[in-house]
């Protein structure tokens, strides 16, 4: 498949503008994001089960290399043949010489991702064979110009159901149906002359099982069975890391793809396949192929991106993705979409052919926290946005704004008048002369725009202020109020001083901050949460808020921390 991922940003504004996608595309939340809430609620420990798996998949790719010769031994005892291949391009090669050995003039094939990657389809076509995808949504895609999936477990999920209907009329020469079973049905009637005319069938593999040489399938239509036992030749492709040591491996990890996947406790149909067809049974191949693909993948072994092979291709995260909720599976231009195929693109083709990939993510978390392997996809994105600004791929204003904040963060004194002008803007309001009546006095004058108390919200209750406290308790800095940091301190309360009307041009904050930024042992609340700098430390009110505006709000520390020092 082509790589287009530098057009990321183009293709993105094109996506958010169009309004019939923007409605395709609220299926994933109302569907599948509240579907996984649900199912994993079957299990009665999901967490002790999703670490399991993760521990599982870990050893597994611990010795990825014994896993794969044990699975090579036994499939080659079953009458399989195990083939290897370092790019995509050369497994496609591998395909269209099978099928020449085995005079191949039809394909059947089951959805498989690695089969994108290798352009299988084009290569087929190439040396006049023909390719039928038979998943219903890559047939979609397929008599629609071969358009590239969107979307690694629903690959026509930016489709509704009238673009379907008016597909089908076209291509088939049929009425307009819009009726979904008559619709599904009368994709069956195509599909079914293919699957009993085919020469060979292609699949994927959700996993290998080294202990018996098999390849296990989840799907949800049935058609892999018609691909994999009805044709004479089966060929599964798929990377070298989805081979688990046996098939306990397999059940552990089967109790979380489907309900992160789509919401299923199981999926509607699961298949071990193992070898060729032995005498005396009535189905299954009369010859077996294994393509494992590596493509970029050994380069992750034993590097600081090798958790991302874990992954199980449930498109959990890219379903809670709020940029791939908004934007689809095109605009990121490859195979792999949305958070994971974010960090596998640049990994696999190369992160100058993906430069704003890296880019595309809000860094919010939640594709980390519904992973079922635990893949730190934040952690591993700020990575690749690491090495962009080391290589120097990213544009000069950019990595000249980073110089400068690196600079300014590395100097205190730097720090500290950067930390007064933003604290000046939240006093002084949004005017230039508001934030330049504060500026005029510096933070060396003691006079801290945060000195300034409001009147209480509610009950006119009196805000207690700390004079002295011990200098363990403002971790090692002594206190606010006093420095001396003597034990035994005393805590006395008074009532604000009042504000006069119009003094302020917005609400500033809460009368907790004050401070005394002169003295060398002064503190602040929002850097240290301590009782020497704040009357109610968060840890004893994690629901204290700092700003009048929001209630209940627990406030960061990530802006300011370390600034007033």
């Amino acid at each position: 498949m082509q790589v287009t991922s530098m057009h990321f940003k183009a293709r993105a504004g094109q996506k958010l503008a169009d309004l019939r996608l923007q409605e395709n595309l609220k299926k994933l939340s109302t569907k599948w994001v509240a579907g996984r809430a649900q199912a994993i609620l079957e299990l009665d420990d999901f967490e002790a089960a999703r670490n399991d798996a993760v521990a599982r998949r870990n050893r597994a790719l611990a010795e990825l290399d014994v896993w794969l010769e044990r699975f090579e031994q036994e499939a080659t005892r079953r009458g399989a043949v195990v083939l290897y291949a370092e790019t995509p391009e050369e497994a496609s090669q591998l395909v269209v010489e099978i099928a020449r050995r085995h005079g191949v003039r039809k394909v059947t094939k089951s959805k498989s991702m690695v089969s994108e990657e290798m352009a299988l389809n084009r290569a087929l076509e190439a040396a006049g064979i023909q390719p039928v995808e038979t998943d219903l949504g890559e047939y979609i895609l397929q008599i629609n110009d071969n358009e590239p999936p969107s979307h690694i477990v629903a690959p026509v999920v930016h489709k509704s159901k009238d673009e379907v209907s008016d597909l089908f009329a076209r291509v088939h020469g049929r009425p307009r149906l819009t009726d979904i079973p008559a619709m599904t049905r009368e994709a069956r009637e195509f599909l079914r002359p293919h699957f009993l005319s085919s020469d060979m069938g292609v699949s994927g593999g959700n996993f290998l099982i080294a202990e018996t040489g098999s390849v296990a399938l989840f799907t949800n239509e049935g058609n892999e069975g018609m691909c994999t036992i009805v044709p004479p030749v089966h060929v599964a492709v798929t990377g070298i890391e989805k081979v688990l040591p046996t098939l306990d491996d397999l059940a552990a990890i089967a109790r979380l793809l489907p309900r992160s996947a789509t919401g299923q406790s199981i999926s509607n149909y699961f298949s071990i396949l193992t070898g060729t067809r032995a005498a005396g049974e009535a189905d299954g191949p009369e010859h077996m192929y294994f393509v494992l693909v590596d493509g970029g993948r050994s380069a992750l072994l034993g590097g600081e991106f090798q958790d991302m092979l874990r992954c199980i291709r449930c498109g959990a995260c890219m379903n809670h993705c709020p940029v791939y909720q908004k934007i689809g599976g095109h605009a990121y231009g490859w195979v792999y979409p949305g958070p994971m195929g974010s960090v596998l693109t640049p990994s696999y083709v190369g992160l100058e052919k993906a430069l704003d990939l890296p880019q595309a993510s809000t860094l919010c978390g939640e594709c980390h926290v519904v992973c079922p392997m635990k893949i730190p996809l934040p952690d591993l994105l700020r990575k690749l946005r690491e090495k962009q600004l080391d290589r120097g791929l990213r544009p000069w204003g950019e990595r000249l704004a980073m110089a400068a904040w690196s600079f300014a963060a590395s100097r205190r004194s730097i720090g500290r008048w950067c930390g007064w002008l933003g604290a000046c803007r939240l006093a002084g309001g949004r005017t230039r002369e508001g934030a330049l009546r504060w500026w005029a006095a510096g933070p060396r004058s003691g006079t801290c725009p945060f000195r300034a108390a409001r009147p209480s919200r509610s009950s006119g209750r009196a805000v207690a202020r700390t004079v002295g406290a011990s200098g363990a308790g403002a971790g090692g800095r002594g206190s606010a109020g006093s420095g001396s940091g003597r034990p035994g301190a005393q805590t006395t309360s008074r009532s604000p001083p009042p504000v006069a009307p119009g003094a302020l041009k917005r609400p500033i904050l809460s009368a907790s901050m004050s401070m005394k930024l002169g003295s060398p042992s002064a503190s602040c609340a929002i850097s240290r949460p301590t009782a020497a700098a704040c009357c109610t430390p968060w840890p004893e009110n994690p629901q204290a808020s700092i700003h009048p505006s929001a209630p209940g709000r627990r406030p960061s520390t990530g802006l300011w921390s370390g600034v007033f020092s």
